[in-house]
């Protein structure tokens, strides 16, 4: 019985050594756990996948190692769901990845070209992350990748905003770049897009309408770039966008110098309190109007101011007495030829002298139109006379009309 015993144990122990894999032993220069389904390889210096790996490996880390190439090596984890395989020197990502995978870690590789068929039938997939690699051009087949939610593309070469993302995404970081265009179309799908890093490109402008379908953005980044501040014909559209966006933007462009296309034509003045009612707009423009002398008052003047008939001639008006009996002027007139003011036995040829007011009243029998005469205006008193002397142009009238009189005779 003892001997039985001993050839089972014996036996058990040769399974044990040499059927590792059968019976899930973890590698020696791996750690492993979930029942040796979670396998973290990373920082061994590898060269070669370690023998002993499962094939229903759930998540596997090679990171930190020396990896060159692991193209076909990996297909047979048909079950893997992780997969990370940075800081290596892979010059790709590896050909024939299961297609169970729903995240792949790929940083810090020496991957130049994301090939369309290194993501072609990653139908799982969720997370792509080939950030801090040489990858100067990411080639993605439209309606592919239609479970990705992030894309870190993220310290590369790229000089162009790939094209074909999946219109599910949700991050994409394309930060760190030489990206300096994108072309039209490129974000038109991208309506679940919540956050979007661009910062430390070389962008020196946002085509229009480039953000326009972006309803569901969240947090943008736009700062260390070189932003064409001073062309009002390029710049306008990413300074408007980022006025009107409810996203979160982070380093606006231009946000510490003044649009060169801002209008310096000062605004035109409010109304105040004070003339904004109707009223006193009515009342202002009836003051204007009684500061101002009509066309009517103007003319007016004008008549007084040649009150003399055409055949004289008369200085300008002076300043008009408070009554017809205070009139300053004394005009003199001289009377010569064939006139006649009253009915005469005989005519005269001395000529006379008449000195009359410029008060006299407007119904004053005027001298006859065949009349010949000469005005000639002598002197004109420039002063109002005082009240003392505001009786003697009547006593001095009634002198020269009684002399008239008299002479007449």
């Amino acid at each position: 019985m003892e001997y039985q015993i001993l050839n089972t144990s014996t036996c058990l122990l040769v399974l044990l050594v040499f059927i590792p894999t059968g019976l899930g032993i973890c590698p020696s220069s791996c750690k492993c756990s979930g029942n040796d389904r979670n396998v973290d390889c990373s920082g061994r210096n590898l060269t070669v996948l370690p023998q002993g790996l499962q094939d229903n490996l759930t998540y596997l880390n090679l990171s930190f190692n020396q990896f060159v190439d692991l193209d076909h090596q990996l297909t047979r984890f048909t079950n893997l769901r992780t997969l990370d395989i940075s800081n290596n020197w892979l010059k790709n990502v590896p050909a024939h990845l299961p297609k169970s995978l729903w995240e792949l870690y790929a940083t810090n590789n020496n991957i130049k070209v994301l090939q369309k068929l290194d993501t072609a039938y990653q139908w799982n997939l969720r997370v792509l992350d080939v950030s801090r690699n040489m990858v100067e051009r990411a080639v993605l087949i439209n309606n592919t990748l239609s479970s990705l939610k992030f894309l870190n593309l993220s310290s590369n070469k790229l000089w162009t905003v790939p094209t074909n993302m999946p219109y599910n995404i949700e991050t994409v970081d394309l930060s760190n770049n030489f990206l300096s265009q994108i072309l039209p179309g490129t974000l038109v799908r991208l309506q679940h897009l919540t956050s979007l890093y661009l910062h430390n490109n070389k962008f020196s402008y946002i085509p229009d309408k480039a953000f326009d379908q972006l309803s569901q953005l969240q947090v943008i980044t736009l700062y260390n770039n070189p932003w064409s501040c001073g062309d009002n014909q390029i710049i306008p559209y990413v300074l408007h966008w980022v006025q009107g966006t409810a996203a979160r933007v982070l380093g606006a462009p231009c946000a510490d110098q003044p649009w060169p296309w801002a209008s310096t034509t000062p605004a035109p003045a409010q109304p105040t309190g004070l003339d904004s009612s109707p009223m006193i707009k009515g009342t202002q423009a009836a003051d204007r109007e009684a500061s101002e002398p009509t066309k009517a008052t103007k003319t007016h003047k004008q008549f007084r101011a040649k009150e003399v008939p055409p055949w004289g001639t008369q200085q300008p008006p002076l300043h008009s007495p408070d009554s017809p009996q205070e009139a300053a002027a004394t005009r003199t007139v001289l009377l010569q030829g064939n006139a006649s003011l009253a009915p005469a036995t005989g005519s005269s040829t001395t000529p006379m002298t008449l000195s009359i007011t410029s008060g006299m009243p407007t119904n004053y029998p005027r001298v006859p139109a065949s009349t010949t005469g000469t005005l000639r205006q002598e002197e004109a008193t420039p002063s109002v006379p005082s009240r003392a002397g505001r009786g003697r142009p009547g006593l001095l009238c009634l002198a020269l009309l009684h002399a008239l009189a008299l002479a007449m005779h």
